[in-house]
């Protein structure tokens, strides 16, 4: 049997599966447009991936680790996702309702939760029902509205050799965590004025920014914290304006670094974070717990408006925080404000980090052990297509994992967060130098 998948987009899905091949088991032009035929080729056989094609031209489908059967039962899989090809690039719709991640349904195909079914009912179509049990809204997106199949193929994902060597160099040692703690506790600002680096964090709603913090404040408390309010939700949990000071130990000094926290961004229109708001932030006049208003930013004479804000009051990096499960299917509003964002710190000359979060929910590879980041060539496709969405350099990019549901910490998790903090310090130190040379360049000419 000849594949229908490309080669190319065979490689995008075996990517960021992690060492995989995919064996095609079963073909609905040979072995027929019916569930007959798909369980008895497919049934017991898992992971798999399932593609539909159409006469649009679209290519989509599921992925699951569950193996396939007749139970009628719903199965338990929080690591399905439905997808669709744009081109070669794949995007991916993450499973929403781990209990309900596929059906085993005996009179049909490949059964994604409620909603996507192909061969449905024994018939060369397709079944719809978008954002029911996976978070996708946008069915013409995925099939064009085409929900006639021209040709079906379920895959077997196989593990196969040991992942590539990394492309950006780490050593994953007790001492490398032992040290980065260390530089940290022992960094100091270049400008004698400054005794704490304010770095602002910002991201859509759910990126987990308010999680970052609780993970690097876990790593210097030695144990998994919650001080900022973080979960799961629509609309952003943030709605001050926090300054976190992070702090060597639960008696230890504070350390040389304040965390800014905002509300999340949403697509809408006078909800999540205000865009004009961003520049009285980056310029130092909201003070600790300003209430945020959606609808108006804060007017410069409100009694809580700081009118004279010093240096070490100001943001000396920000850091944009990026869901990796959701770069591909970013809004494009979404992008707009965080384009009109990054304008705004380009003129204040401010530099610019961006983390990606949840590396280990994008990558099965990542999730199987986090020190595969940077063997991941999905991984890599994310930060590469994260770094020309928001116009900032690879070299600016980060992943991190954040803690959200261990209770204990993990080393190699601390070290992708210390490094990340490592970075804000270091481009903090940049802003100091260019203010610095600014300086400099005013008294030569005077």
């Amino acid at each position: 049997m000849n594949p229908k998948l490309t080669t190319s987009q065979q490689k995008t899905f075996c990517s960021q599966l992690g060492s995989v091949k995919l064996q095609l088991l079963y073909k609905a032009s040979i072995h027929g447009f019916t569930a007959a035929a798909f369980h008895q080729r497919c049934d017991t056989r898992g992971p798999t991936v399932s593609v539909g094609y159409n006469a649009s031209g679209f290519v989509f489908g599921g992925y699951t680790k569950q193996p396939f059967s007749q139970s009628g039962q719903y199965e338990y899989d929080d690591q399905a996702f439905l997808f669709t090809f744009s081109g070669e690039k794949l995007l991916k719709y993450p499973v929403d309702s781990h209990d309900y991640a596929v059906k085993m349904a005996g009179n049909s195909g490949p059964y994604f939760g409620d909603d996507l079914v192909l061969v449905n009912g024994s018939k060369p179509v397709v079944y719809i029902n978008p954002g029911h049990y996976y978070d996708f809204d946008n069915a013409a997106e995925m099939h064009g509205n085409d929900l006639n199949l021209t040709e079906c193929e379920v895959y077997q994902v196989e593990e196969t050799t040991e992942p590539e060597k990394p492309w950006r160099t780490v050593i994953w040692e007790s001492e490398t965590r032992t040290e980065l703690m260390e530089s940290i506790r022992s960094y100091k600002p270049t400008v004698s004025s400054v005794s704490q680096i304010r770095v602002l964090l910002i991201g859509p709603v759910g990126a987990g920014k308010s999680s970052l913090f609780n993970s690097i404040n876990s790593v210097f408390r030695g144990h998994v914290t919650s001080q900022a309010i973080s979960g799961s939700s629509t609309t952003s949990l943030t709605t001050q304006f926090r300054s976190f000071s992070l702090k060597a130990g639960r008696e230890g000094k504070p350390l040389p670094i304040i965390l800014c926290d905002t509300m999340g961004l949403e697509e809408s229109t006078g909800s999540g974070l205000n865009v004009d708001d961003i520049s009285n932030i980056l310029k130092g006049h909201l003070p600790d717990r300003y209430q945020f208003n959606p609808s108006v930013p804060l007017d410069s004479e409100a009694p809580s408006y700081r009118k004279s804000p010093v240096l070490k009051d100001k943001i000396h990096c920000v850091t944009y925080i990026i869901d990796a499960c959701k770069v591909s299917i970013m809004p494009t509003k979404l992008e707009e404000k965080l384009e009109a964002i990054r304008r705004k710190v380009n003129l204040m000359g401010i530099p610019q980090l961006v983390l990606l979060t949840k590396v280990d929910e994008a990558c099965f590879l990542v999730k199987e052990d986090v020190r595969n980041v940077y063997k991941s060539d999905y991984i890599k496709e994310m930060m590469q297509e994260v770094s020309t969405r928001l116009g900032v350099p690879l070299s600016c990019v980060v992943p991190v994992k954040n803690y959200n549901e261990e209770l204990e910490l993990d080393p190699n998790c601390d070290i992708l967060l210390l490094s990340a903090v490592k970075q804000m310090l270091r481009f903090a130190d940049n802003y100091f130098d260019e203010i610095s040379d600014q300086f400099s360049n005013m008294e030569v000419k005077e």
